[in-house]
């Protein structure tokens, strides 16, 4: 007689949005994997079972790409390509009501704090020894580090407090052990990440200690580079500069979203700072830090945002010459204090604001980029290309800013070195260069 057999499940992680969402896909098939569940992220074959969605909601275009990927595994699952679908992260958060009646396709909706609740459905446990360990889906030479959840800011175009909930630090210990089992894996380069970096500690230690975890993360064998991501400027914490100039591990590189430089629509968002405010910024970390390369994000059409308030905007950005930006235009997201506002300021003038910001910067860019040509810089090489190696410098964070290309038919590197790259040709947001010494490191 025959014994019956269950077949084990096969899940397909699939993970939308910003790197925070990453790492929570990366902490889902820790667990998973902890479970004995087999567990892939975003693969194609089609012998994978059951997809979990890791969605984001944070501006329109992020939700549309959220649905319409969920809409698109709910016609697999119809079609009988896969057996179930479930849906976690921020739009499951802030939408999973609404989403149930109109995708009933879908078995079950998580927000972004309930995975227990998610390998419950795996009939799996949560494993608390298994926190600080974490399966990596960036190239094994760099990962993301997320030193809290959660924001407490006040901002009035952002939804992510109503998704994520208020800040919260995770503890220094914690934060190295994670970040040395990291680099035992190969992790050469951390990037420190949260909805905000500088309010790391307030709630836990009563003041703010991100100084203090970046020393101690470069303590860490193995580990050469630590990048910041998403410095918020209000009470900008001016230690991180001192050790950013006196610690050879952590880049010369600072993520500091600004968001406009109009005095009026900085209060209506709520930012507490004022263009001058971001300029005393700006001057003390060059005077620190002299080599600073300074990323910015800006967000054009805000409510009543004028052609006035759009031409200091581009007035800043002239004077400031950033080395990098990005530029998002306004969503009217339901539930934030902006969204009592009339978003009076049409989509094509969204467009055509952002694309004159970013024709700005685009010269910026060139210019800054021009003046490397000659030199020699520390290049960390992430991927092979056709013909050519593509790495960045510590001034470059992964897939948002600028690259190094090395001709792969004059040189040769191994994927995760570092190599010193002399810089013979520069475009708006590339760099060509020839390898000149392999690097070692520690």
């Amino acid at each position: 007689m025959k014994t019956k057999t269950l077949k084990k499940d096969k899940v397909n992680l699939i993970t939308l949005g910003c790197s925070k969402n990453l790492v929570d896909s990366e902490n889902i098939m820790t667990q998973m994997i902890g479970n004995d569940i087999s567990i892939k992220h975003e693969v194609h074959e089609d012998d994978t079972n059951v997809v979990v969605i890791n969605t984001c909601g944070f501006i329109d275009v992020a939700k549309e790409e959220s649905i319409q990927t969920i809409l698109q595994f709910a016609d697999a699952k119809k079609d009988g390509r896969i057996e179930k679908l479930f849906v976690t992260g921020c739009l499951s958060q802030r939408y999973k009501d609404d989403l149930r009646k109109e995708i009933p396709e879908v078995d079950d909706w998580f927000g972004v704090l309930e995975l227990p609740e998610l390998l419950a459905k795996f009939n799996a446990d949560y494993k608390h020894e298994l926190i600080g360990e974490r399966i990596s889906t960036t190239p094994k030479h760099f990962a993301y580090l997320k030193i809290a959840e959660g924001c407490s800011r006040t901002c009035s175009f952002c939804a992510i407090p109503l998704m994520r909930g208020k800040h919260i630090s995770r503890t220094i210990e914690d934060l190295v052990k994670e970040a040395t089992h990291l680099a035992n894996t190969g992790v050469r380069e951390l990037i420190l990440i949260s909805q905000e970096l500088t309010y790391y500690g307030l709630d836990i230690y009563k003041k703010r200690k991100l100084a203090t975890l970046m020393n101690e993360l470069s303590k860490i064998k193995g580990i050469q580079w630590i990048r910041l991501h998403y410095a918020y400027p209000h009470k900008f914490p001016m230690e991180i500069l001192d050790e950013m100039a006196s610690n050879d591990k952590v880049c010369n590189y600072l993520d500091i979203p600004f968001q406009h430089a109009s005095n009026k629509v900085l209060k209506d968002m709520r930012r507490n700072i004022t263009m001058e405010d971001m300029e005393e910024i700006i001057i003390a970390a060059v005077e620190k830090v002299p080599n600073i390369n300074i990323r910015t994000t800006f967000l054009v059409g805000f409510p009543g945002e004028t052609e006035e308030d759009f031409e200091i905007l581009c007035d800043f950005v002239k004077r400031m010459r950033f080395d990098r930006v990005g530029v998002f235009q306004y969503s009217h997201e339901e539930g934030t204090s902006a969204y009592e506002m009339e978003d009076d300021v049409p989509t094509e003038l969204k467009v055509e604001r952002a694309n004159t910001l970013m024709e700005i910067q685009r010269e910026i860019s060139l210019k800054n980029n021009e003046q490397h040509v000659g030199t020699t810089m520390k290049v960390l090489f992430d991927r092979k290309e056709g013909d050519f190696f593509i790495g960045r410098t510590e001034f470059d964070s992964p897939e948002v800013d600028n690259e190094v290309l090395v001709d792969g038919k004059e040189h040769y590197v191994r994927i995760g070195d570092f190599a010193d790259v002399k810089i013979t040709k520069a475009s708006e947001y590339d760099l060509e260069g020839d390898v000149v010494v392999l690097s070692k490191f520690a």
